[in-house]
């Protein structure tokens, strides 16, 4: 039986790869309120950029869905044998880059539509 500090890492663990997945349905539905309603309720004929921009947020989310994912397993490995799974810079930064010009993005098309 594992003792209570891997047990309390492991629970810590699933709250994060958790957290992953709230993010990714948080950008899930941000997609739906750029790409469909906010258009909706726009009397603007072009809707392209806001449906661009909603592909763009579902993709994000799908991304931080397996991010979480892949970071859940690596993390559940490395507690089952006493080690420590560092997260990838790399991703996380890229991560951080993507959302940033997401939001910028949504930001331009708001102010010149």
């Amino acid at each position: 039986m594992p003792d209570d500090a891997t047990q309390q890492t492991q629970l810590a663990s699933e709250r994060t790869q958790l957290a992953w997945w709230r993010t990714g349905l948080a950008a899930i539905a941000v997609s739906i309120g750029v790409g469909r309603l906010v258009p909706a309720l726009d009397d603007s004929t072009v809707v392209w950029p806001y449906t661009l921009l909603g592909v763009a947020f579902a993709l994000y989310g799908i991304a931080l869905f397996g991010y979480g994912n892949l970071r859940g397993t690596a993390v559940t490995r490395a507690v089952a044998e006493r080690g420590f799974a560092q997260p990838s810079a790399a991703v996380s930064t890229a991560l951080g880059v993507v959302g940033g010009m997401l939001g910028l993005a949504t930001a331009v098309v708001v102010v010149v539509s």
